[in-house]
């Protein structure tokens, strides 16, 4: 059986936060709600592409750029700011703060590893109220490389002072707990956007319906 990790990480979003209010911003700027999932797909396909060719993939630009291509270029720069803006506004899931409180009062360190931007990602704990939990955030742009590059889980490791393997990742994505897995940390697996983890993917050392119950397998490790 896996060790306990001392630092568990949590990707943030869809996993902490919640996306689907950045529909409505959408619909206010003239698009379709419908538009959101494609969007966000895009961005993370241009941005994990980016990382293949060896290049930085910075989230703002990211953003407004496969925005103005899933909209045909016909969002006036204006709009596509106050869509993107909306990151920061975004609510977090239920089962987000018990899981973080979990974890802490546990006394291990709880920390955020995220492909948004550090600014973004300390107003939205700030926000949320999810801050007092939070020890540390590491992001794709401190590390130059976006997930699921092995390198970033190394480098949250190397950056927080753990060894790999006493790190884990909590995340809702098969491809995120795929890509910790294979750089050498643990990982936990929460089944409340894909159901199902697929046979493609490493398996995660814990799973769970819910971030609770990933926190609660996580701790209950030997």
């Amino acid at each position: 059986m896996a060790d306990r990790p001392n630092v568990v990480l949590f990707d943030v979003l869809e996993t902490l936060i919640d996306l689907d209010p950045l529909a409505l911003r959408l619909e206010e700027v003239g698009q379709p709600a419908t538009i959101l999932e494609p969007w966000f797909l895009r961005f993370q396909r241009d941005a994990m592409a980016l990382t293949l060719a060896g290049d930085t993939a910075p989230f703002d630009a990211l953003a407004r750029e496969s925005l103005r291509t899933e909209t045909k270029y016909t969002l006036s720069e204006r709009d596509i700011e106050y869509v993107v803006e909306g990151f920061s506004t975004l609510p977090t899931f239920d089962d987000a703060a018990p899981a973080l409180k979990k974890i802490s009062e546990a006394g291990v360190s709880v920390g955020c590893l995220t492909v948004n931007s550090p600014e973004r990602t300390r107003r939205f704990l700030e926000g949320a109220g999810l801050s007092g939990f939070v020890d540390y955030i590491v992001t794709s742009q401190d590390a130059g490389v976006w997930k699921p590059h092995p390198e970033i889980y190394r480098f949250a490791a190397k950056r927080l002072g753990t060894p790999i393997e006493r790190l884990a990742l909590v995340a809702v994505h098969a491809w995120d707990c795929h890509g910790a897995k294979r750089a050498g940390a643990r990982s936990g697996w929460c089944a409340r956007l894909e159901c199902q983890p697929g046979d493609v993917f490493l398996p995660a050392d814990v799973t769970g319906s819910n971030l609770v119950e990933v926190a609660d397998k996580l701790m209950s490790l030997h």
